[in-house]
């Protein structure tokens, strides 16, 4: 099926399953345990072995000695498996870092070396008899001595390196109000709670791989060139993912060693990465360095903006592009917006939960809350005064949908914005200092090709494959949802099976396109049903309905049962009118803050996001999204610190008890609100994602109301204690 102009009039127009608050259909399973997480499979291969991986002790350099005959001669011991006597395995387009094979070192904890035992402890205790030399060599760990050095690199989420408009120079330089400061944000793990974790089975030339992947098809084609072999030859199935936030986006050693593990032992081998490894070993988000330079006329409407910023990476690696919302939020003729990257030899920076945005807002939206109290300008009215007709970025393009207005003006009612005192530090509850922020927010709202295939029983039953997956988000609720409008039948009349490679391609869980292209998808396959059915019927599809278990066209009626069994399969591709526009999704963040006058602990007391993507499509899972995004942009701007140790190369904390993050008691009530939006040229659902803007400003708004409450500006992410106890007002 082929969207290639704005939907007019679709079969989802008038809902009654989509938008509707659902419960998720897979939360049973998950809620009494039977839901099958992938190292918790133990029926769907018989034989399974253990794997353990051993990690590399240096940043960077070469193995010298491997010592394995300790290792091999251990109790339960079936295979060893190590660098120094293996090949380096493929390369593939979705990662940097070498995943296994050879004597060369590119970062600390790189795998090299698994054994494979009859028990989890026997492969754990022989890893531990492997001893290995090396021969180190110097590397590159702080992002702030080599930033001198950084060259222009690709953003990773928009297709320019560097855009310039008009003259940023000299427009900053002329403007009557300027603004010049820098922020920064360190490294950050994914820290998700289902560690990587693969299970894997060779039978004659095919692989089968039970897996956590966020990516099916992603994942399937990448493992073939890391293994050279056919992709046709290779199974992933996916079903239910403990977490992922882009960590499990791609393939990690550990599906690359139970492949070879399973090779080496003829039999199964699972493997779940070891929570130390999976800082070390897998990707995090790079630390970053954000200069924004603002320029304004007197009233505060900007007339040059500048964004720069500077992050690191392993050789081929992205950057952590934190200027890719300042392209789109806020009008000027004059803009400089760069993405800088330089050589680190810490472990593989990749993509995060908002990759490049999440971060970005963090330095952008607290550099429009200085220069609004420079102008004497309440934060919200400055940027409602510098709202753009057209992308500013790219003025060629018009807003497909946007209602950043909207989301400020009703946040602030909602909020009791009216009731903020300017002056910082003039609100007190007792011992904490009270303050309010707020921060606009953009996320992209991309959208890619879907496919999936929709079968109907002759029972009137409903069952939707496709590869997509659900990574805690709602995947299998709003595609159950999804196909029940569409073929008009009950929601319990709908079964879902997600995450197997043998299924149609879809988009995959994200960049905050997963929902909007997934439901493309299954809507395609479902328009191809309906035609099939009507057919079938001697109706007209174009003019038939579909409900409540029924076909009706004119005064024909019919059993749906009557038309099963029949299957469909559809696809959802794009026209380049979408070209002309800028998709995006918007939010206004608010949050309320407590700082204690005496120690500096920060306490949310409160937050709210207004925001607009477009129809939802389960309010209630969207509002989930929403709200957990909202406590990792929590995490972000008060607490998460990847600490690296500049003198060896690796992440210090590299566990749940070193690396904070946001627990119940850190997170006070939060509110969230969609605006009644549709946007006719993202799909026929006109439905966006919503994900990623949930993380996108609230931190900022953290920070701004931090300096409200204190009148302390804190610029050097998270904001600890540390920073602020020393230059808190009096107590007295």
């Amino acid at each position: 099926m082929k969207f290639d102009a704005p939907a007019g009039k679709t079969i989802v127009d008038d809902p009654t399953v989509i938008g509707k608050s659902t419960r998720r259909i897979d939360g049973p399973r998950k809620t009494t345990g039977t839901a099958p997480y992938a190292y918790e499979r133990h029926d769907v291969v018989s034989g399974q072995a253990y794997g353990y991986i051993v990690g590399s002790a240096i940043a960077r350099g070469r193995i010298t000695a491997m010592n394995l005959d300790a290792a091999r001669k251990a109790p339960g011991v079936i295979a060893v498996i190590a660098a120094t006597e293996t090949e380096p395995v493929g390369t593939s387009p979705f990662n940097t870092a070498p995943l296994f094979g050879g004597r060369d070192i590119a970062h600390y904890h790189q795998a090299i070396a698994c054994v494979v035992a009859e028990t989890f402890e026997q492969a754990r205790a022989a890893a531990a008899l492997i001893r290995t030399t090396y021969d180190r060599d110097a590397g590159d760990y702080d992002l702030a001595k080599v930033k001198d050095g950084a060259k222009i690199a690709p953003g990773w989420s928009v297709p320019e390196d560097i855009q310039r408009n008009g003259n940023f120079a000299e427009a900053y330089a002329a403007a009557p109000v300027q603004l010049d400061q820098t922020y920064t944000t360190p490294d950050e793990a994914h820290a998700m709670m289902e560690p990587f974790a693969t299970i894997a089975a060779w039978e004659g030339d095919k692989l089968t791989l039970w897996t956590s992947n966020q990516m099916i098809n992603w994942s399937k084609r990448a493992l073939a060139s890391i293994l050279k072999m056919p992709a046709e030859n290779i199974r992933l199935d996916s079903p239910f993912i403990g977490g992922g936030f882009g960590g499990k986006l791609f393939i990690r050693a550990d599906a690359v060693l139970a492949a070879l593990g399973a090779k080496a032992a003829g039999r199964p081998v699972k493997i779940a990465m070891q929570r130390p490894l999976m800082f070390n070993n897998a990707t995090h988000r790079p630390a970053t360095i954000q200069r924004v330079r603002i320029g304004t006329d007197a009233d505060g409407r900007i007339l040059a903006m500048g964004h720069e910023c500077w992050s690191g990476n392993l050789p081929g690696g992205s950057a952590e592009n934190g200027a890719a919302q300042t392209r789109a939020l806020y009008s000027g003729p004059d803009n400089l917006t760069v993405s800088y990257i330089s050589r680190l030899d810490l472990p593989e920076g990749n993509a995060m939960r908002a990759p490049g945005e999440a971060v970005g807002h963090l330095a952008l939206e607290v550099a429009m809350d200085e220069l609004a109290e420079k102008l004497g300008l309440d934060p919200i009215e400055f940027r409602l005064r510098n709202e753009p007709e057209r992308m500013p970025g790219d003025p060629s393009k018009r807003f497909s949908g946007r209602h950043l207005v909207e989301c400020l003006r009703e946040g602030a009612d909602r909020f009791g914005w009216s009731a903020r005192q300017s002056r910082p530090a003039s609100v007190r509850d007792g011992r904490w200092l009270v303050g309010m922020g707020v921060a606009a927010g953009y996320r992209g709202a991309p959208i890619t090709k879907s496919a999936a295939r929709v079968s109907l029983d002759n029972a009137g039953r409903v069952r939707v494959e496709t590869d997509m997956t659900d990574i805690g988000t709602g995947s299998y609720t709003i595609i159950a949802q999804t196909a029940a409008e569409c073929i008009g039948v009950p929601l319990d009349q709908v079964r879902v099976d997600l995450g197997d490679s043998r299924s149609p391609v879809s988009s995959g869980s994200g960049g905050q396109w997963g929902a909007a292209s997934s439901t493309a998808g299954v809507y395609a396959a479902c328009v191809e049903l309906r035609r099939m059915v009507a057919e079938k019927f001697g109706m007209n599809a174009d003019t038939a309905r579909f409900e409540g278990g029924r076909v009706v066209d004119g005064k024909t009626r019919r059993r749906l049962a009557e038309a099963g069994p029949l299957s469909a399969e559809g696809q959802m591709d794009y026209g380049d009118f979408q070209n002309d526009y800028d998709m995006g999704t918007y939010a206004g963040h608010f949050a309320e803050v407590g700082v204690d006058a005496y120690t500096g602990e920060v306490r949310i007391r409160r937050m709210l996001a207004v925001c607009d993507a477009g129809r939802i499509l389960n309010p209630l899972s969207a509002r989930s999204q929403v709200i957990g995004a909202m406590v990792m942009s929590a995490g972000s701007a008060l607490m998460e610190d990847l600490v690296v140790d500049k003198r060896f190369g690796f992440f210090v904390n590299h566990d749940l008890a070193g690396y904070e993050v946001p627990v119940h008691a850190d997170i006070p009530h939060q509110e969230v609100v969609f605006l009644d939006t549709l946007d006719d040229v993202i799909s026929p659902l006109k439905a966006k994602g919503v994900g990623e803007l949930g993380i996108c400003g609230p931190g900022a708004a953290i920070a701004n109301a931090v300096y409200n409450a204190t009148g302390v500006r804190v610029r050097d992410y998270p904001i600890t204690l540390d920073k602020l106890i020393d230059k808190l007002p009096d107590v007295a």
